[in-house]
């Protein structure tokens, strides 16, 4: 998923966070769901308050806002109080980091997976008593002037409504192109695409070498659009070289959406997935099963039987 007003991923770091904490802590499935959307909204109004500073300077804010979205999970999973969450939530801005020049590495997701552990061990340090003031973060010497961020002091409009379901395990910014590309045929000349210049900054690869880079290469998914179709998750195991082979010019141009692109003469301006144009109930059930099984347990099922289901 994608929360846009804020560039983050929420449910990288939140999801995980729930299961492994309401696995430890003995508790159902449906508990890690509940404390799930805690984290998913806490991360969500920290990232859309400190956008688009966060972006801007270079931090990627799914890991940056990573650490407080995982530990206002496992405080909502440990049932603490209101003074040991302001702690939990102030420690975890002590660990935010993570650098955009990580997209199309291993960076990007180990980095996330950091700021989970993080927030998880930033609770359980406030369980056991460590405090620190939220509010410490305001001044001179805390989070808001170390990352041009702000801490929010009241709660933003529910993330979820403005949370897109990403159709292809790529980059989003991707994601209306690739559109626009699927069903069109490279020509005897370049493939010609615009988009905003936001969505260069984000997938910014021209030539990927390796599957993770090419999720972030506008001219590769265009090119892969065309002579593949959509893109599956096991696509991106390997470049291929004929795909690569398309010579695909990519143009910034202001004067499209930040989520548009056009294609030789197709625009798409806003990707399937989008809050304007959700997936069907079809096509997120598909993407579940494929990336999850058939389908979730019940809600009074044990967390800890998820994960070792996967082997964990």
């Amino acid at each position: 998923d994608t929360f846009a007003p804020g560039l983050a991923h929420l449910s990288a770091p939140t999801a995980p966070a729930a299961l492994v904490v309401a696995a430890a802590e003995g508790a159902s499935f449906g508990a890690a769901l509940e404390a799930y959307t805690v984290g998913f909204e806490a991360m969500g109004a920290l990232a859309e308050a400190s956008h688009p500073a966060l972006y801007d300077g270079g931090w990627h804010p799914t890991a940056v806002c990573g650490a407080v979205g995982a530990a206002m999970t496992a405080v909502e999973l440990m049932d603490l109080d209101e003074r040991s969450r302001d702690s939990a939530a102030a420690l975890a801005l002590t660990q935010a980091g993570g650098l955009r020049a990580a997209f199309g590495s291993h960076g990007k997701a180990l980095q996330v997976g950091l700021a989970a552990a993080a927030g998880v061990q930033c609770a359980l340090y406030a369980r056991e008593g460590a405090r620190m003031p939220l509010d410490s973060h305001l001044g001179a010497a805390g989070f808001e002037a170390a990352f041009r961020g702000r801490v929010p002091d009241t709660a933003a409009a529910p993330a979820i409504e403005s949370n897109w379901i990403k159709r292809w395990a790529c980059c989003l910014q991707t994601h209306s192109a690739i559109e626009a590309a699927l069903g069109q045929e490279p020509g005897p000349g370049p493939v010609e695409v615009h988009v905003h210049p936001l969505s260069i900054a984000a997938a910014p690869i021209e030539r990927p070498r390796d599957g993770l880079e090419a999720k972030f290469s506008i001219p590769y998914m265009v090119a892969w659009a065309m002579l593949r179709g959509e893109p599956r998750v096991e696509d991106f195991a390997r470049v291929d070289p004929d795909v690569a082979a398309v010579e695909v010019i990519v143009t910034a141009d202001d004067a499209l959406l930040p989520s548009a692109a056009r294609v030789g003469d197709v625009t798409v301006e806003w990707a399937k997935g989008s809050p304007e144009r959700p997936l069907s109930p079809d096509e997120l059930a598909a993407k579940v099963k494929a990336l999850g099984g058939p389908g979730l347990p019940e809600p009074d099922a044990p967390a800890a039987g998820v994960l070792s289901g996967a082997g964990v």
